[in-house]
């Protein structure tokens, strides 16, 4: 046996991996993988109900109520984009994913307070009003958990 080292067995030490290298190399967990699947279908659901409902309501009697309406259009393209980035999960969708729904929950607070405070300003319900009991409160819940969930495949 020889004592010489071939220098091309030695370990160089910038070769090695650094744990907290991981994410930026190999880029974050999919936002869209697993529980975020189930999240996404969620946001699916609520993007295309609070769209269509709008959009019929817009279009049929939108003098009835218009606060009520355009604000369950808005909450519809909130929950479009949320769609979209969630399922995305790239580094940009990312952050545009934590910029709508946190739009979403701002929403769900303010309307669900305002419609409890000025009912007669929401003779027609929004998916936000009354912080979504109309959809068995998921709409005050789901903010939440997105948001919970993008911090967790951080």
């Amino acid at each position: 046996m020889s004592d010489n080292v071939d220098p091309s067995d030695t370990v160089d030490p910038s070769d090695t991996v650094d744990p907290s290298d991981t994410v930026d190399r190999f880029g974050p967990a999919n936002t869209g993988q697993g529980f975020g699947r189930v999240l996404v279908a969620v946001y699916g659901v609520f993007a295309l109900a609070a769209t269509a409902r709008s959009g019929v309501q817009i279009a049929t009697k939108l003098s009835e109520a218009p606060l009520a309406y355009l604000l369950s259009a808005f909450a519809g393209i909130v929950y479009i984009v949320a769609t979209v980035s969630l399922a995305r999960g790239d580094v940009s969708s990312r952050r545009l994913a934590t910029m709508a729904i946190s739009i979403e929950l701002v929403g769900v607070l303010v309307v669900g307070g305002a419609s409890r405070l000025f009912p007669d300003s929401f003779p027609h319900a929004t998916v936000w009003t009354g912080f979504g009991s109309g959809y068995g409160f998921v709409p005050f819940v789901l903010p939440f958990v997105g948001l919970w969930w993008l911090r967790h495949t951080r």
